[in-house]
């Protein structure tokens, strides 16, 4: 990859980034949906990790693009890969940060809910999450990140807005932070098919060489 940003939907993307190791712009894409005909996009979306994730995922070498997108064993992999992850979702229309955050939220529960891991414990990670979103209002070039460290089961969730100071919020639970990746990652259940496809050629170029 070279220096030239990556646009999607005129929103650029650095090909790589550094949080504590240089990441690589693996897979991009767009939320959207469409009401009678017409497209609209919310977030554009770039997802950073480090190229060693490849070392993780040799049982699908020489798999095409096409294939692995369709695969949600292979996104499983990709999303228990102990690498450094990064995601960067810059809003393209703007909404309520409660909006974003319910949406989070409820998808988050059902898978959690779908595998009987949605305890006490659980609901309350995810309650915090919606209330760190709640007040927020997602302008136009807002940025969300969300960070998910090599070493350890957690995330971290950032929102940026113009005049506004960075918040934060963490996240310790490690069954929530699983299953935010997989709101993401989540193979053919991603909310966002365009960067599961994105995701799934590049890997596929990268498990070729």
């Amino acid at each position: 990859m070279g220096s030239e940003m990556v646009m999607v939907d005129q929103v650029p993307f650095a090909p790589e980034i550094t949080v504590t190791k240089p990441l690589g712009l693996l897979g991009y894409g767009v939320t959207d949906i469409e009401i009678h005909f017409l497209q609209i996009k919310y977030n554009a979306i770039g997802i950073y990790m480090e190229k060693e994730i490849i070392q993780h995922l040799a049982d699908w070498k020489g798999k095409k693009g096409s294939e692995l997108a369709e695969d949600d064993v292979f996104f499983d992999a990709v999303v228990s890969a102990p690498v450094e992850k990064y995601f960067r979702i810059v809003v393209i229309k703007e909404i309520k940060g409660s909006q974003y955050g319910v949406q989070l939220e409820s998808a988050v529960r059902d898978r959690l809910a779908a595998i009987d891991k949605y305890e006490e414990e659980e609901e309350e990670a995810l309650e915090k999450v919606t209330e760190f979103f709640q007040k927020k209002y997602f302008k136009k070039d807002s940025l969300i990140t969300f960070h998910f460290p090599a070493a350890s089961r957690t995330a971290e969730i950032s929102f940026a807005t113009e005049g506004k100071e960075e918040a934060k919020v963490k996240v310790e639970n490690p069954n929530v932070a699983e299953m935010i990746q997989k709101w993401y990652l989540g193979g053919t259940r991603s909310v966002s098919p365009t960067t599961v496809k994105s995701l799934a050629d590049n890997l596929g170029t990268m498990l070729a060489q």
